[in-house]
This record gives C-alpha cells, structure tokens and sequence, in this order.
C-alpha cells in the first residue's frame, strides 16, 4: 500500500471564499448564518441560512460558462482553482492518465431544475427548457467539468452519499492511490441549496432551525435547546496524491491520509441510530486502518448538525469509541458554517488539516448548555479556539439514509 498525502487545498465557505479567510474565521468563531437573499421568505418557517457571500460569478468565469454551470459547479471550480495554485501543480509535467477527479455532492443544481420547471409550469405547456439544463443540474456534472477543464482522464466520478458524500468522495481518492490506481486525484464537494425547495423540504421534515430572531446562534450543537441545523453552501478540494508522487515533483506536504473508515446505520431513512451504531463502526474501522489507538486521536472535528437526535447519537457513539474524558479536543464547525450537506466533509477535512499543520482546534461557537449526560465526559471547544499538540484528528460525517463516513488525517514526517 502507497502512502497518501495532502498537498493543496481549496475553499468557498459561507464564512470565506478561500481556505486561509475560511480558516481565520473558524479560529475566530465567525458566524456565516444571515437572512436569505436568493429568494422571498415570507412564507417560510426558516429565513435565515449560511450563504456565501461576495462571490461574484461576473469576476471568476467568462459569460458561457456561467450560462452552462450551476452554482454549485462554479463553486467546485473556483474552489479547485484554489487547491491546484496551493499544491502549484502543471499538469503538462504530469501523467494526466494517472490523475483523477472524485467529487461529492447531494443536491446537485437544485436552482436550476427549480427555475427551468417552474418556467415551463408558468407556461402554455410548451418545453422550452435550456439546452444546458440537464447538464447544470445532473449530480455529477462538477467532476466531469473539472476534468474537462484541466484534461484530466483518470478516475472521474460522484459519490451521492447524502451529507457524507465528500467525505467518502475523500476516502475513495484515499484508496484509489494506496492501491497504486492513480498518482494524484482532486477530491472534495461542493452544494448549492439554498433554495426554496431546499428550505422548504427541511422545514416539512423539521430538520432546520427556526431562530429566526436570533439567527446567528441558531446553530448550536450539543446544546440541551438546539432546535435544528442551518443551510450552508460552497465547496472544498483537497488534492489527494501518492507520497512517491509528490516527493517526485518536489511538492509541500500539507498532511497525511492514514485511514479511511465508510459503514452504514442500517436504521433509519433521515434519523442516526439512537446508540450511534454506525457512527461506532465507522470511527472504529478509521483507527483500525491507521493503526493507533483512539487515545491518539487529538481532535474530533463532529458531524454536529445541531439536531435534536442526530448530536446525541453521535456523542454517545464518540462515548463508546473513546471513553468519557478522552486526548481528544472534539468540535463542531456547523456552529459557524451550517450544514453544506454534501459539501460538509470536504470543508470540515480542510478544518482538520489545517489544525494538524498549525496546532490549533477550531471552537463549538453558540453553545451553553450542553447536552446533560455528557456535560462533563468531553472537551467540546466551547467558545474559543484551543492551541495545543495534534498529531491525528478524524473528521465525521453521516447522511440520510444512514451514510457514515469517518476519516483520520495525520501531521506529516518523513
């Protein structure tokens, strides 16, 4: 088996459109949660999301390529973008037959479907639907586009696995390269939901927050009145590559990918499992594949959507793997972005990678009062950032349907 390395990273968050102005606000406890503006929500039981903004399409992309790309496709770009400068990758130097593209996404370009068919509902009957329309909204489009644009033909494809999709989009590329099946892959995943259809969904399933009058603490994991998540948005890229690979070209090292653990609920269509029984297996089989032990892990970055059912399963699940009072520091970064579904993982393994290159834990913002059987078993950043030691941190993440994805980055040495 290859050793597998981070060397570049890309973001567009609600709370920074790149990975340094993402990190400066986790550190900070930035909120990205404010009114929505993409649509009217008079009517809506929730008005408030976590929007990127400032992100000007009219400045990144030419006219056409606006016209034929989602929101959630330009994110993917200008995100990769990003990573590709920060691992300062020519392609032309490379074996593009080698490099791939494994991308996660849930919702795909929901925007679009809903404004071509609510036209064409609005009208006499006729189709007069864009010749773009199908590419901008299939699922799987992000990836394909990547590849297009950088001439890339290794490995290409979308992982739907709900809110876990970039995170097991991240653990495929993992494996794809231990496997010695490519040198280097684009990996991560981007949403765009914030939409009617989007919000008004979640709000039938009484997933989302309703705090309206005090938005920017709706989201509030672990906490005993947290009341659901928040909508966030944007993307995330990691370039995954073979050590071999990087040490050939003379890249920076940015951390290492030491296990990748993918299980199931087997439980529930939208609900986790009461016990955490997946979240269990999942944690379980990422320690397994990097060899430690759980007393090595020095930070948790949690799924922590800040649903009633879904924080207490996990903690339980944390409970069973780890113990009360573990190594680790755990964290919830939805505090301060929100729940970007299938774009989550790929934005929370950028969290963990930057807090194993610079020492520091990213805090739980906006909550209280803890959860009260497990008010004093764990170190949930509350707060504030902490500094201290981190050799390995996991990122969680599980999606509707029972999806449970955990993966272990880990500071690099030689």
């Amino acid at each position: 088996m290859k050793r597998v390395v981070i060397t570049g990273l890309g973001a567009v968050t609600p709370i920074g459109n790149s990975v340094q102005e993402y990190w400066n606000s986790l550190i900070n406890g930035v909120s990205g949660a404010a009114p929505i503006t993409r649509f009217d929500t008079t009517h809506f039981k929730t008005k408030f999301a976590c929007e990127v903004k400032n992100f000007d399409a009219q400045h990144i992309f030419e006219k056409n390529e606006i016209r034929k790309y989602d929101l959630f496709t330009q994110y993917a770009l200008h995100a990769t973008d990003e990573a590709i400068k920060n691992a300062n990758i020519n392609f032309e130097n490379l074996n593009k037959n080698r490099i791939g593209v494994i991308w996660g996404c849930g919702d795909g370009g929901i925007s679009t479907f809903e404004e071509q068919f609510g036209e064409y509902k609005l009208g006499n009957g006729s189709p007069r639907f864009s010749p773009f329309f199908i590419p901008k909204r299939i699922v799987n489009i992000a990836s394909g586009v990547i590849s297009i644009k950088y001439g890339l033909r290794g490995v290409n494809y979308t992982t739907a696995a709900a809110c876990s999709a970039s995170n097991t989009s991240i653990i495929d590329a993992f494996n794809y390269i231990r496997w010695g099946k490519a040198d280097m892959i684009i990996s991560g995943g981007s949403e765009a939901s914030v939409s009617e259809s989007s919000i008004g969904g979640f709000n039938a399933s009484k997933a989302l927050s309703t705090l309206n009058e005090d938005y920017t603490k709706a989201s509030r994991p672990f906490d005993i009145t947290r009341d659901g998540f928040v909508l966030g948005e944007g993307a995330g890229v990691v370039i995954v590559e073979s050590y071999e690979h990087a040490i050939k070209r003379n890249a920076v090292i940015l951390a290492e990918i030491v296990g990748g653990g993918l299980a199931a609920d087997a439980y529930h269509l939208t609900g986790t499992h009461p016990e955490g029984e997946g979240a269990v297996l999942g944690m379980e089989l990422a320690l397994e594949e990097a060899g430690i032990t759980p007393n090595q892990i020095d930070y948790i970055n949690a799924h922590a959507t800040s649903t009633p059912t879904g924080d207490l399963s996990e903690l339980k699940a944390v409970e069973k793997v780890f113990g009360i009072n573990p190594n680790a520091n755990i964290s919830a970064t939805k505090s301060m972005t929100g729940h970007l579904l299938g774009g989550a993982g790929a934005i929370e393994a950028i969290a963990c990678i930057k807090s194993v290159q610079e020492n520091i834990v990213p805090p739980t913002i906006n909550t209280q009062n803890v959860e009260g059987d497990f008010a004093d078993k764990f170190n949930l950043t509350l707060g504030k950032a902490q500094s201290r030691e981190v050799n390995y941190a996991m990122s969680n993440t599980f999606g509707f349907g029972g999806h449970v994805a955990s993966s272990i980055f880990k500071k690099f040495t030689e």
